[in-house]
């Protein structure tokens, strides 16, 4: 089972989100997946994602929202991080905006996979370390360093 870190690479790194929207930071997350050729079809993947969020706020709460799908439009399990300054509203339990944002996106086939990426990263984003230590990271490694070092 690949780590948190292993499933997120540097160009999957947003530091300073252009959007301030939900929909539009999920998309501005999926770019960079689809950039790198994980995503194979855009609109099966954005339906799949939008209709998850649909079903249920991925807002966790805490200043941390974890949009996720699983589709057959995508070839591997991987994640995208954005960090958004002024926060976006992703109707989180807290009532809080989500300064950070993790997109998980996943094959079809891959569901126990799936859930426990999302379960461990669920677990690592409770650490308010983790948390601290991601809305102060200067560069994509320097937030992958803090991953792996609390995973």
């Amino acid at each position: 089972m690949q780590k948190i870190s292993e499933l997120l690479s540097p160009p999957a790194i947003i530091l300073d989100l252009k959007a301030n929207e939900k929909v539009e930071v999920i998309k501005e997350l999926t770019s960079i997946l689809i950039e790198q050729g994980y995503i194979t079809n855009v609109d099966e993947f954005f339906s799949a994602i939008l209709k998850r969020e649909n079903i249920e706020s991925t807002g966790i709460g805490l200043g941390v929202a974890i949009p996720h799908a699983r589709t057959k439009a995508v070839k591997d399990i991987v994640l995208a991080f954005g960090r958004s300054r002024t926060g976006v509203n992703f109707s989180s339990l807290d009532g809080k905006p989500s300064h950070l944002v993790f997109l998980i996106a996943a094959p079809e086939e891959k569901k126990s996979e799936y859930i426990i990426t999302l379960a461990r990263l669920s677990k690592l984003l409770r650490n308010e370390e983790v948390r601290f230590r991601l809305t102060q990271a200067k560069t994509p490694d320097e937030v992958l360093k803090i991953i792996t070092k609390h995973e």
